[in-house]
């Protein structure tokens, strides 16, 4: 498994909702379908713009079984497997693989966040990665989980044949560079979490980005990985510069509800989410706008 190569863009599926807010597989395939002419190393599913908290067990496999089927095969599948005890993500992660996913995300767990020592995420993780049947990639996002994986416990993980990586979403740079530097003897891929900071990330060593931002300027995320892997770096520059605020106003700012707004100007289906997540008002929506046109997308 060491040898799965994870450089390049990955975009964290939205999870298709119908008015009713049921999961609308057809869409779903007809989003995928129209990725498959943009370069990206894979895809992933059921990530935190997946609406991965809202969606029930038998959901999560049928969005895994349905990308699978839509997918070519040379196109990495990973799918969030994370669940808050170890017993309950184990089975969640065989489950995945059974339904196709090369490769588990798997978020720290964190409701009992005060208790989520080092010592007890690397156990965690450590005895997913022992039963897991396909390679793991750690995956830490302070914005939605409250906490960093510490990254003296993703330093002993990176030591694991089964723990291929991390999707690291802080945007904290000084941490990805050490982080990188501290698991050069290791066969340890470090991704970007988001669009922001990914020239950054490249410049540092990273092998790749898994991006929200992807979901909507894939060409352009696949464009920037190219420009920074073949050190065009004044190009790879003016480009990471036009991509920060559209960015942030689909992650930060305007969040899942914001990215599915996006998606339709872009020609993909995006819909409601499920509540309590709730769509953007008028102004909001003008807002949006504005973070992309201004920056010449639209």
């Amino acid at each position: 498994g060491r040898t799965l190569d994870l450089g390049g863009i990955f975009p964290p599926l939205a999870t298709p909702f119908s008015p009713m807010q049921e999961v609308d597989y057809g869409r779903l395939e007809g989003n995928v379908h129209r990725y498959g002419s943009i370069p990206f190393r894979g895809l992933v599913v059921l990530g935190s713009n997946g609406e991965y908290p809202y969606l029930a067990p038998q959901e999560r496999l049928e969005v895994v079984s349905c990308v699978r089927r839509a997918l070519p095969r040379d196109r990495l599948l990973l799918a969030g497997s994370g669940c808050e005890s170890t017993q309950a993500t184990i089975q969640m992660t065989l489950s995945m693989a059974e339904a196709g996913a090369d490769v588990a995300l798997v978020v720290t767990p964190c409701y009992y966040r005060g208790a989520m020592t080092s010592a007890a995420l690397v156990q965690h993780y450590t005895e997913v990665a022992d039963a897991s049947p396909i390679p793991v990639v750690l995956y830490s996002v302070p914005a939605n989980t409250g906490m960093d994986l510490p990254l003296e416990a993703v330093v002993t993980l990176a030591q694991h044949p089964n723990i291929l990586g991390i999707k690291d979403s802080g945007g904290d740079i000084t941490r990805i560079g050490l982080m990188i530097h501290k698991t050069q003897q290791e066969d340890f891929q470090v991704l970007a979490g988001s669009a922001g900071f990914l020239l950054a990330s490249y410049a540092l060593g990273a092998s790749g980005g898994i991006c929200a931002l992807a979901n909507v300027l894939g060409a352009p995320l696949c464009q920037l990985h190219r420009l920074c892997h073949e050190g065009h770096w004044q190009e790879a520059r003016e480009l990471q510069h036009r991509l920060i605020e559209p960015n942030t106003a689909v992650t930060r700012r305007f969040g899942i509800p914001g990215l599915k707004k996006v998606m339709e100007w872009f020609g993909y289906y995006g819909g409601p989410c499920r509540t309590p997540l709730a769509p953007l008002s008028p102004p909001q929506v003008e807002e949006l706008r504005g973070a992309f046109s201004s920056n010449g997308w639209l």
